[in-house]
């Protein structure tokens, strides 16, 4: 059975528009094919002290409850209720969600009795790892009366634990699913005991931006790991911030506020509590606060002086020659990032973009982009890259994004050396007693297994003043297939940094060879690394001394350059060789343009480095 739980025009229903997919979204449990009745039990019988009801596959009767919320669309309506008779243990919730299929005719306020079979339904499905959602499924409802109150749960800084998760039981793969519920002692116990139960937040602060899907998240911890602009920044895997939550609408999409980070959502919000696979534990709100608005704003950083070298690297997110983000992104390259020397740029798409047609080339989505920036009031920029082969480097099926360097050279002048091809590896060499590549642009290792169905990493040799720059641009794997931090699972599987570790083990050794054959060389590797500057995949990066994310030269409170399900989080870095970070001349700056906007252009903030070589 698939169905989502999101808005009808919620990222699971675009998908199914744009692409015939057969990708299931999520599971129901087995049913018997006699279910045993359970007759005259309650709300808090049917959730249990676990996150699986101790009643899955019972057919149950003379459930009462009064009606919390309802859910009129999408394909997974149907209603939540409440009882008022809430038993004494604060592990079982006293909610859930009644699975109706058609639209619901209940209103919030009805007194209902249910009779219905007991589900688990795994959000996303089984393969997901996602936490179960108890629910009543093929239901019969009668409405007893109505105009009813409707209960509430407060939840606030004080009733949400500082600890997010238990260990998983390693005797069932690390699950948390049988575990007893501990909503003292864990965040992630606290909101499964509240699974179905109407639930009230106050005026809370925004920690990721309204986004197209009419969600939010806000965080009832203000203090947690707050970033200097009002986020809540993703300190390590086991500092996972409590104080998340997501928030959508259980009205209309259109009334939903356009919020960015460090907004206030004021007053109430209230609703019920479900779980989705598109964040876990969400608050549907029936009632929305009122947005008052932070008044943050897009950063610019400092122009580089005449005898710094400005480095730069910005996703752009899949540009081609038909997006309407081309004059965006130039006035971002000219105003926000004062037009560095050199740009990284990651997600290049070919000249006609996701049309599968074996196109390759990007000159005209260069092209174009280069007179926005021109348009803009900047240099006239000129670029290198290499043109991958068809479909062999990920992304978005017919896109063939790629890595390319954007220079200005009015100050610094790129080394043309030939022989650089999509499938030609780039080597070092000597020359003039210090080291110099094979070919200019290059691709590093193109032929390793590391970079199957992922863009291979591109070299540059540049010339800044008579000083020779090595520079290494970047897009390493996505995350995708990785569970989320509510999943069932504790600690979560990482399984997508697999490659990106064998990834920075080849980039790490590239650099080595460089610094063999000149140990003060000055060598830049940056890009999307798609993972965290504590991360293994940036140790192996920084391996033997070799180079050193220059992000952590920031204070810890401005190191991130991404927002994902309130997180403020590293994914983008530019890491430095010891010649560098050992003139202790260097300037970092991560210039929050794009993560905190509900209008970004872009889903990651750019970053700039200036130095003297």
């Amino acid at each position: 059975m698939s169905r989502s739980t999101s808005h009808p025009f919620s990222r699971s229903r675009l998908a199914a528009l744009a692409v015939a997919c057969a990708a299931v979204s999520g599971t129901l449990a087995t049913v018997p094919a006699h279910p045993a009745a359970a007759a005259d039990v309650a709300i808090h019988d049917i959730q249990g002290a676990t996150r699986i009801s101790p009643l899955t596959g019972q057919q149950v009767t003379g459930v009462t409850g009064v009606v919390t919320g309802v859910r009129t669309y999408g394909s997974s309506r149907g209603f939540w209720f409440q009882d008022t008779r809430p038993d004494n243990d604060p592990a079982t919730s006293e909610g859930v969600f009644v699975f109706t299929s058609s639209t619901p005719t209940v209103r919030a306020g009805d007194a209902v009795t249910v009779s219905g079979t007991v589900t688990e339904y795994v959000p996303g499905g089984a393969s997901s790892g996602n936490q179960s959602l108890t629910e009543l499924t093929k239901p019969t409802v009668t409405v007893n009366s109505s105009g009813n109150p409707v209960p509430v749960t407060t939840i606030s800084d004080k009733s949400v634990p500082a600890a997010y998760t238990p260990q998983g039981d390693p005797a069932a793969n690390g699950s948390i699913n049988k575990l007893p519920l501990r909503p003292k002692a864990y965040a992630l116990d606290y909101y499964e005991s509240l699974e179905g139960q109407n639930v009230r937040i106050g005026s809370s602060r925004v920690v990721t931006a309204s986004d197209a899907y009419a969600e939010l998240w806000v965080t009832v911890k203000p203090h947690e790991n707050r970033t200097r602009r009002g986020g809540t920044r993703y300190a390590s895997y086991d500092d996972q911030n409590a104080g998340r939550l997501q928030i959508q609408s259980l009205g209309a999409v259109a009334d939903f506020p356009a919020a960015d980070v460090g907004d206030v959502i004021g007053g109430t919000t209230e609703g019920p509590l479900d779980f989705n696979q598109y964040g876990g534990y969400t608050l549907v709100a029936r009632e929305l606060g009122t947005l008052r608005a932070s008044g943050v704003e897009r950063e610019t950083t400092r122009a580089q002086k005449s005898g710094e070298l400005a480095v730069a690297t910005y996703n752009v997110e899949n540009l081609d020659p038909t997006d309407a983000t081309f004059d965006a992104h130039a006035a971002a390259i000219v105003g926000n990032l004062r037009s560095p020397d050199i740009v990284s740029l990651e997600e290049i798409q070919d000249n006609n973009g996701a049309k599968n047609d074996g196109t390759v080339a990007a000159d005209a989505t260069m092209g174009k982009l280069i007179d926005a920036i021109v348009a803009a009031g900047g240099p006239r920029y000129d670029w290198r890259s290499i043109d991958p082969e068809n479909n062999k480097d990920g992304g978005e099926p017919g896109g063939n994004i790629r890595q390319v360097f954007l220079f200005n050279p009015d100050r610094v002048s790129f080394t043309d050396r030939p022989g650089g091809d999509a499938t030609t590896a780039v080597g070092v060499t000597t020359e003039k007693g210090g080291a110099a590549l094979t070919a200019s642009p290059g691709r590093v290792a193109p032929a390793d297994a590391a970079w199957s169905n992922s863009r291979k990493p591109l070299a540059g040799e540049f010339t800044f003043r008579g000083k020779r720059v090595f520079v290494i641009a970047n897009h390493f794997a996505s995350k995708g297939g990785d569970q989320a931090l509510t999943s069932q699972y504790q600690p979560p599987t990482r399984s997508s940094e697999t490659q990106r570790h064998a990834q920075a083990t080849v980039v790490n050794d590239f650099v080595k060879d460089i610094l063999k054959a000149q140990s003060d060389a000055d060598v830049i590797t940056l890009g999307d690394i798609n993972d965290f500057e504590f991360s293994g995949t940036a140790q192996r990066l920084e391996a033997g001394g070799a180079l050193w994310s220059a992000i952590k030269s920031l204070p810890k409170q401005e190191r991130y350059t991404y927002d994902y399900q309130g997180n403020s989080q590293v994914l983008d870095q530019i890491l430095i060789s010891p010649s560098i970070r050992a003139k202790d001349a260097f300037a970092y700056d991560s210039v929050h343009i794009n993560s905190e906007f509900h209008d970004q252009i872009s889903d990651h903030d750019p970053q700039v480095l200036r130095f003297r070589p």
